[in-house]
């Protein structure tokens, strides 16, 4: 007769145990470095949050900035994705809007609150750099599109990012109200309008890539 559970395996579940404790830390850790800074991170309150031991914390991360490290970098990497319907406008507006909305929750607000203690980081300057990174990655890859099919001009990219995100962050920064999708649209509708005018002007190329082509030109769509 068989022996019951004497070499049977245990049952695997996806992901398993550890993988949801992570989770669970880097979120909290999120929250509380948006609530008190990068200073005021305190690995019993994690734990407390995250309704694990204290040990669990330590374990895995036994350096205060590599715990903010890890839960930055889990943000930053899906934050504010952008599509290609085939309208730059319209997803340049439903970029903004989805930027907004991941800078307003824990994890965007930690990261804003990083910015300034980045300078002096090598670490955290390197979370800041990479968020920025994917984000022009991201535009880059619609803008170029945009290029290609004549809706845009030839246009620095990165400059272009800076001039759409920089009102976004300093309207969710400031808290003073929410930043809504008639805010998006006002800052597309400029941003693009001084390109697009810019760019005929200067008789500046519009396809063929950010370097090269023929001219769009201005006026309504």
């Amino acid at each position: 007769m068989a022996q019951n559970g004497s070499t049977r395996e245990p049952a695997r579940r996806p992901g398993g145990r550890t993988a949801r404790v992570r989770r669970r830390i880097l979120e909290a850790a999120a929250e509380l470095i948006a609530r008190d800074g990068i200073g005021g991170l305190r690995y019993d309150q994690v734990a407390e949050l995250a309704g694990v031991n204290k040990t669990s914390v330590y374990r895995n991360w036994p350096d205060r900035t590599a715990l903010a490290v890890d839960a930055l970098a889990a943000f930053s990497a899906d934050a504010a994705p952008l599509h290609d319907s085939g309208d730059i406008d319209a997803d340049l507006v439903d970029f903004l809007e989805a930027l907004a909305a991941a800078l307003s929750s824990p994890q965007g607000r930690a990261l804003l609150s990083v910015v300034g203690a980045a300078h002096d980081n090598p670490d955290l300057r390197a979370v800041v750099d990479e968020a920025f990174a994917q984000r022009l990655t991201a535009v880059r890859r619609r803008v170029e599109a945009a290029i290609e099919s004549g809706e845009l001009p030839a246009v620095d990219c990165r400059l272009l990012v800076e001039m759409l995100s920089g009102p976004v962050h300093l309207l969710v920064s400031r808290g003073a109200r929410e930043f809504t999708r008639a805010d998006a649209q006002r800052i597309t509708a400029i941003v693009l309008a001084g390109v697009r005018v810019t760019a005929a002007q200067d008789g500046a190329p519009a396809a063929g890539g950010l370097d090269g082509g023929e001219a769009r030109p201005a006026g309504p769509r």
